[in-house]
């Protein structure tokens, strides 16, 4: 298995209980794991009945396991505020003012999001410690987004760095004419943060395509399995790999003495469901690597190691990383 696993699909299908499950099936094979969530709901909280932050926190009695979670508001002021710093640096004190002000108006489009949560995401993984990272990512439409960043952004800078390398070579020429130049180049504070971006953008590419795997969560509804088949093709069209699927929230079949109105119900949900499940197995080409029941109660302690033996992923770190 490799490094970077990644637990993704539509809102409200149990990404953090099959995310937490996963990472807590290779916390008892003896895997030092780490279980992150990028998602605003943050309820891996509540599936360990512990409350986490943006740090990595030990998972009480549990042996091997560390979680954190990722505020996607933190994450935007705090790259907005670097922003800020960096700019203010290099520009003059007239021009401060009005760096304030557009960076403010960045802060409200949908793409800081995206792009704060992005820098962080990618620290976690450029910094990592551990043998396995587990990522229990927000709703799919997003976790896209989020990851196409990477070839998107890295043709960006190339063109922001051709761009800005020409500028200081027309100020250079106009500034001394034909002489010697001044080699403003070599020392130029936007090339280096531009370099330092672009660097940081080809690292998150060869690792989300060399280092991690992605799984989906689907439960046996037709909204949820059109959504992830669309998740798969886009996933797939950005060269990630996709090793499985996970199948949540199916309902348990009554015993065969059972023959009350609500019984008649459960048969006939479990037929559809079925037919369902044929169609994943049918459909897709990536293996159903897990058919999880609805249980009573939340999914958390026993329950939740109960999930994580019904999942048929494996958990052995992979030689090569």
């Amino acid at each position: 298995m490799r490094e970077f696993v990644f637990f993704g699909g539509k809102g409200g299908v149990g990404k953090t209980t099959v995310s937490s499950a996963y990472a807590l099936k290779c916390a008892r094979a003896g895997v030092d794991t780490l279980v992150v969530s990028t998602d605003p709901a943050h309820s891996t909280s509540d599936v360990f009945d512990q409350q986490f932050s943006d740090d990595p926190s030990p998972v009480e009695g549990v042996d091997d396991l560390h979680a954190m979670e990722i505020d996607p508001e933190e994450e935007v002021e705090r790259h907005l505020m670097e922003t800020r710093r960096a700019m203010g640096d290099q520009v003059s004190p007239a021009m401060v003012n009005e760096i304030d002000r557009q960076i403010e108006m960045a802060h409200q489009t949908p793409g800081a999001y995206e792009s704060a949560l992005f820098d962080r995401f990618i620290g976690v993984m450029r910094e990592n410690d551990y043998e396995r990272v587990v990522f229990d990512t927000s709703p799919t439409g997003g976790t896209l987004r989020l990851l196409s960043l990477p070839d998107l952004l890295e043709g960006w800078i190339d063109r922001l760095m051709h761009k800005r390398k020409q500028s200081v070579k027309l100020f250079e020429r106009a500034a001394i004419g034909n002489n010697e130049p001044r080699r403003m180049m070599e020392g130029d504070p936007i090339i280096a943060r531009l370099q330092e971006r672009k660097e940081l953008f080809e690292f998150a590419g060869d690792a989300l395509r060399n280092r991690a795997t992605f799984y989906l969560v689907v439960n046996p509804d037709e909204l949820s399995i059109r959504e992830t088949s669309r998740a798969v093709e886009n996933l797939l069209d950005a060269g990630l790999s996709v090793e499985g699927l996970a199948v949540n929230k199916l309902t348990p079949e009554p015993d065969p003495d059972e023959q009350g109105r609500g019984a008649r119900f459960l048969r006939d949900r479990v037929e559809t469901e079925r037919e369902r499940l044929d169609t994943l197995r049918t459909e897709f080409d990536q293996p159903l690597v897990a058919e999880i029941e609805t249980r009573v109660a939340e999914v958390k302690g026993n329950l939740l190691a109960d999930v994580a033996d019904e999942l048929s992923i494996d958990v052995a770190a992979d030689p090569a990383a």
